[in-house]
């Protein structure tokens, strides 16, 4: 890793791909004073400043940095399961240039003096770019709604209760019709708890073979079809947190195609694992909406390929070994991901199931789109986040060696086949695979 000044660099002979313009050529990108100068075919180290660093990028590719949009940072109150600092050291590694952080914290960011408490942190400890989700209700309880217009003019991006679903029509109706006038972006967990119950993993043959207790798709498809009428009934902004179903893409491509301002996210468990890589208890695959069967996956990764699943996220969610060394059905959910999620990704670009412009589109573009900040393009001024992606490099996922705290990974000691070599902010270089 190195932290670099902001001089010119000219990244030369590179795959530059731009998926807020459709862009896909074999060409050059200069950036300059921390923004994007030019991405071409030919711009030449005769016609750049005075000082400029050119880098031969042959066989590589250039990329928007990748905006996470659900990652948990303990911050506050929970640093020991990861800081700002640990996780955007991870996030650089991983080529995530934006975090967007949860508000299931310590106290919870349900006030605009947790927002700014997180930011001005974030601003002081992180190399990469934090943006905070604020809550939806006051205290996650899904009784009284926050003040949603004062918590967006502090800098909350979006709206959520983290991993808790807010059971109650009448508040969530209530919330997406105030949202509306705010502009604001609802993002829900949906996953109703009492259809949840006690469950541990997908309910399937497989759970009742290993002896735990199953979750229902119908779980997420009831909770997600309720949602997705009260949107109609408000015309509010609405986002899935987290698709796991081809139950539920049935239910959001119906939403789609009555014109309603709906879209949804898949994390990149869902779409690289399935319930059956649990095998023999392994917690670290305990996740929450859980694994479900490939036949789930494969709809996942094709509703990634067809856009109708806009968002990949890594949902990033680091525990201790005190929480995930216990039996699979009393060990927390949760598996760390910011360092992970782009070469997972490469698994489905590899595998020819999606092309790394949609990847990339559902990593980088459409959550900056979603959320309206700077990112998620090589367009000319934007600023100069980039990532340099080796596509083929192998690598073998050693926990050891990860940047986060935790270290549940459930990719622990797989083998991946491309990962980000460099990563640039604002300009800087902050991470550098040597």
């Amino acid at each position: 890793m190195m932290l670099s000044d902001r001089r010119p660099i000219l990244f030369a002979n590179a795959r530059i791909v731009d998926p807020s313009r459709d862009l896909d050529i074999l060409g050059d990108l200069l950036i300059a004073d921390g923004v994007i100068r030019e991405a071409k075919k030919g711009i030449g180290a005769a016609g750049v400043p005075e000082g400029t660093d050119v880098v031969d990028c042959r066989g590589k590719v250039i990329a928007p940095g990748l905006v996470d949009m659900r990652a948990f940072i303990g911050e506050p109150g929970a640093g020991y399961r990861e800081t700002f600092a640990s996780a955007s050291q991870a996030a650089a590694a991983g080529g995530v240039t934006t975090i967007i952080c949860q508000p299931d914290t310590s106290p919870v960011i349900d006030d605009p003096a947790t927002v700014d408490f997180v930011l001005r942190r974030a601003r002081d400890t992180a190399i990469v770019h934090v943006h905070p989700m604020a809550a939806i209700t006051k205290g996650l309880e899904g009784r009284e709604m926050t003040e949603i217009g004062l918590l967006k003019a502090a800098g909350a991006v979006a709206f959520t209760d983290g991993a808790r679903s807010i059971t109650n029509a009448q508040v969530m109706r209530r919330t997406l019709t105030y949202a509306r006038d705010f502009d604001a972006l609802i993002v829900h967990h949906t996953e109703d708890p009492d259809l949840t119950g006690d469950g541990v993993m997908n309910e399937s043959e497989f759970a009742a073979r290993l002896g735990l207790l199953g979750i229902p798709k119908a779980a997420e498809t009831v909770l997600l079809e309720r949602d997705l009428r009260l949107v109609a009934l408000t015309g509010g902004r609405y986002h899935a947190a987290s698709i796991t179903c081809a139950e539920s893409l049935e239910v959001l491509r119906r939403a789609k195609d009555q014109g309603l301002n709906v879209t949804a996210s898949a994390s990149i468990n869902h779409l690289t694992l399935n319930e059956i890589d649990i095998g023999p208890y392994r917690t670290f695959l305990k996740v929450s909406p859980p694994l479900r069967s490939e036949e789930d996956r494969k709809a996942l990764v094709d509703g990634v390929a067809s856009g109708l699943i806009d968002v990949v996220m890594s949902d990033h969610n680091p525990q201790d070994v005190e929480t995930k060394r216990l039996p699979f059905a009393e060990a927390a959910a949760g598996a760390i991901g910011l360092e992970t999620m782009l070469s997972a990704g490469l698994r489905l670009v590899h595998a020819g199931t999606v092309t790394l412009p949609a990847l990339l589109r559902a990593m980088s573009t459409r959550p900056a789109q979603l959320l309206g900040i700077p990112g998620g393009t090589l367009a000319h001024g934007a600023p100069a986040d980039i990532i340099v992606i080796d596509t083929d490099v192998p690598w073998l996922v050693d926990p050891t060696e990860l940047k986060s705290k935790c270290k549940n990974t459930p990719f622990d000691e797989a083998r991946m086949t491309g990962r980000v070599v460099r990563t640039i902010v604002a300009g800087r270089t902050i991470y550098e695979q040597l």
